[in-house]
């Protein structure tokens, strides 16, 4: 696996594919089952051709992962007859805007109790579309909100941050007292995008909400994005929205090796730490963009 995360970090998809190929074919032969294995574990494709056949769509990873890899659903390559999504159901609004979708059904514990040909975890669909960097990050943005309000003119700067990733992955999070820099800009108008709503040492006012499409339409009424590895970095990558993503030294293989900005999301900028745990020298680094004009 190690292989494997290396070759998606180098962009060389086709190798990871390769990898893949042989994992999933030793698993076919040995007849492995899955189900006891925690869900975002669990592995579904089996190798089945998706093409012309009604397809069963599983989200069984974070919510970040389903926003980045539902614009596959669209695909050329998928051409299912009928496509089927078994998703979040915080993501269920939001994700009524993605093309190539026919139906949305909210994921539960225990069976879909649903007809289908063939299913795929949803982070399988690289795979089995041989997904190739070159072809990222396809048409942009692939989600909306309905109904947004129009940005209205200010003569400060609107920026939401998010500082902590949550507690399964501490490394990728920073302290909320280490933004305390960026405070003496005076041209900037900070709100937190954390969620719940924690309190920040900038003097930011909190526009963190349950609600997901709520959440997005606040968002693009911000100027700029900064943060951390985390849900809000795709739903800001997936919308087209100006976003600053902070990295640890030894991010996940999504956001590949030594470059400032991503195929999956051409309106993304990456800041990484140059050792391991030194927030500091990105806070700076981001704070010395911060006092030249946004572009």
């Amino acid at each position: 696996m190690n292989t494997w995360n290396e070759a998606m970090s180098r962009g060389d998809f086709g190798s990871a594919w390769a990898i893949s190929d042989a994992v999933l074919e030793e698993r076919v032969r040995r007849g492995e089952i899955c189900s006891h294995l925690p869900r975002h574990q669990q592995f579904v494709w089996h190798g089945e051709r998706l093409a012309g056949r009604r397809v069963f769509v599983r989200c069984y990873h974070g919510l970040g992962d389903t926003l980045q890899f539902v614009r596959l659903l669209a695909h050329p390559r998928l051409r299912a007859a009928e496509l089927t999504l078994w998703v979040q159901p915080a993501l269920i609004k939001l994700l009524q805007t993605v093309r190539g979708i026919d139906r949305i059904l909210p994921l539960h514990e225990g069976d879909p109790s649903l007809d289908y040909d063939v299913d795929i975890e949803i982070m399988e669909l690289p795979h089995a579309l041989r997904l190739d960097v070159d072809e990222l990050p396809g048409p942009m943005p692939y989600i909306y909100v309905p109904g947004s309000a129009p940005k209205r003119a200010s003569l400060r700067r609107r920026i939401g941050v998010c500082w902590s990733a949550g507690e399964w992955d501490p490394k990728r999070s920073l302290s909320a007292t280490e933004l305390r820099q960026w405070a003496k800009l005076s041209d900037v108008r900070w709100f937190s995008l954390q969620f719940p709503p924690a309190t920040c040492a900038l003097p930011a006012a909190s526009i963190a909400s349950r609600d997901i499409v709520e959440m997005a339409a606040r968002m693009q009424l911000l100027d700029l994005i900064i943060t951390v590895d985390t849900m809000t970095a795709h739903l800001a990558g997936a919308l087209g929205l100006p976003v600053w993503l902070l990295l640890p030294h030894a991010p996940d293989w999504r956001w590949m090796l030594e470059r400032d900005d991503s195929p999956w999301y051409p309106t993304m900028r990456l800041f990484r730490q140059t050792s391991a745990g030194d927030w500091t020298t990105v806070i700076e680094q981001v704070h010395h963009e911060l006092a030249q004009p946004l572009h």
